[in-house]
């Protein structure tokens, strides 16, 4: 059977071997952004997966963008070191590509890790100023951010540009810009959260204005052989907030940047949201994306059966699927997947002994469960 699924997908000059990836997927495990063993064990564990792409969690272009303490980031020579070496670890043993999420948590910044909570930390827990597009915090019971200065919103841009310096130092293959889940770029795109007054507030153009230059300089800035695609929240989820209609706009624009693919989440932006979560939610808001602007598209959300994401992908509703929590449960989701749906299991190669073909010539006998 010839599955779309796992067919292979070229980005530019990439091209993964199927289209199957690993969302990013904050770990709050790092020591002043710096990765260590954990994240070893956490991306190796996909690459023998199978995944023909895995997007590491939020890594932040500085200190202050963090959501946590323990949050990743690439802003120092200490975190460059300790990320090269599990992505130097990750490429030697198996055939998946490797991207990195950039962000910055703006007004979401100086909280608790969910597991301890999530809530904001006090100024004797280490709390720090966060800075947003206007003073407006995200529930009536946290801290109220400052408004970025221009002067701030420019100085935030090079940290995004020498990131991504740092980020092809790294060896990564792929760049995502964080856009979405109420960090400070989705905060400039919303009306609930931007309310500013000048060029960078106000109209739909307005707040899309410094998304979209953040977007051009990482794109100046990283190989044009390499993609570049981004996060965003199709909607807020809010009255009042942001629609389809604004992303399809702004989707618009980025492929007129050179923005390679769009990934399509929703919410997160305000408390007072109400999501309807059930598997596959976000697919209609990807498949309308891409209809509208032709721009390749990846879903998340909800998605844990091989059937219902090779039809997504057959059909044409999007170009990649993206497994969070179902990553997690089943780190050889590919390898089961392909199996269900009749394709060839995408086995790395010190997964081979594994590989059901040869178990049955091994074992003759041997029938799966």
């Amino acid at each position: 059977m010839t599955s779309a699924l796992f067919s292979p997908i070229t980005l530019r000059g990439l091209t993964l071997p199927n289209r199957v990836v690993v969302s990013p997927m904050c770990q709050y495990n790092s020591t002043d952004g710096t990765a260590n063993d954990w994240h070893l064990m956490h991306y190796g564990q996909f690459v023998l997966g199978g995944f023909g792409l895995i997007i590491a969690e939020m890594t932040n272009v500085n200190s202050e963008g963090r959501i946590s303490l323990k949050c990743a980031g690439l802003y120092s020579d200490d975190n460059e070191k300790a990320i090269k070496r599990v992505i130097d670890f990750a490429k030697q043993y198996g055939p998946s590509k490797h991207g990195v999420q950039i962000g910055h948590a703006g007004r979401k910044g100086s909280t608790k890790p969910p597991a301890v909570g999530g809530t904001p930390l006090s100024k004797e827990e280490g709390a720090w100023e966060t800075l947003a597009p206007s003073a407006i915090p995200y529930d009536p019971t946290w801290h109220v951010p400052r408004a970025m200065t221009k002067d701030e919103m420019k100085s935030t841009l090079e940290d995004y540009v020498d990131m991504v310096k740092r980020s092809e130092r790294v060896g990564y293959d792929l760049l995502e810009l964080h856009a979405a889940h109420g960090y400070l770029l989705h905060q400039f795109l919303s009306p609930l959260s931007n309310q500013r007054t000048d060029d960078y507030g106000g109209s739909l153009e307005k707040r899309m204005r410094y998304p979209l230059e953040v977007f051009a300089a990482v794109r100046a800035a990283w190989p044009k052989d390499k993609p570049l695609g981004i996060r965003v929240s199709a909607v807020d989820w809010v009255e009042g907030g942001t629609t389809i209609e604004d992303t399809i706009q702004f989707a618009h624009a980025l492929k007129a940047l050179g923005c390679d693919y769009m990934d399509v989440s929703s919410g997160q932006l305000d408390s007072r949201q109400k999501i309807p979560f059930a598997p596959n939610f976000n697919v209609p808001f990807a498949e309308a994306i891409k209809k509208a602007t032709g721009m390749p598209t990846m879903s998340v959300g909800l998605i844990t059966d091989a059937r219902e994401a090779e039809n997504m992908v057959a059909s044409g509703k999007t170009d990649m699927v993206a497994l969070a929590r179902g990553a997690m449960y089943d780190p050889r989701w590919p390898i089961h997947a392909a199996m269900e749906v009749g394709a060839e299991p995408p086995v790395a190669p010190r997964m081979t002994p594994a590989h059901p073909k040869l178990r049955l010539m091994l074992f003759p006998d041997y029938k799966p469960a």
